[in-house]
């Protein structure tokens, strides 16, 4: 599958989906595209589980030939590494 327009331009934490004009079967992709995400960010995202966690944002839009995609962004979620805090007996006044 390619774009219907060579003028995209692909830039860091964003990519797009286009509908597809024809599935071949009922588990083919209604979207497909493509995300670019920079690697060397990946030491600022949340991981849970051992997976990496993000967070797609899509719009709703048209490209210059009339067809319908969806315009996503990345954003990471920063990782949140702050044990909580513990008092020690010691240091309570009573």
């Amino acid at each position: 599958m390619k774009y219907e327009s060579k003028t995209f331009e692909q830039k860091p934490d964003s990519g797009r989906l286009m509908a597809s004009q024809s599935k071949k079967t009922e588990r083919s992709p209604d979207y497909w595209g493509e995300i670019a995400i920079n690697p060397k960010d990946l030491n600022n995202v949340k991981v849970e589980n051992g997976l990496y966690i993000y967070r797609l944002s899509g719009w709703k839009k048209k490209s210059k030939a009339g067809v319908t995609y969806l315009s996503l962004s990345v954003s990471r979620q920063a990782p949140t590494n702050a044990a909580p805090q513990q008092t020690n007996d010691d240091d309570v006044d009573f």
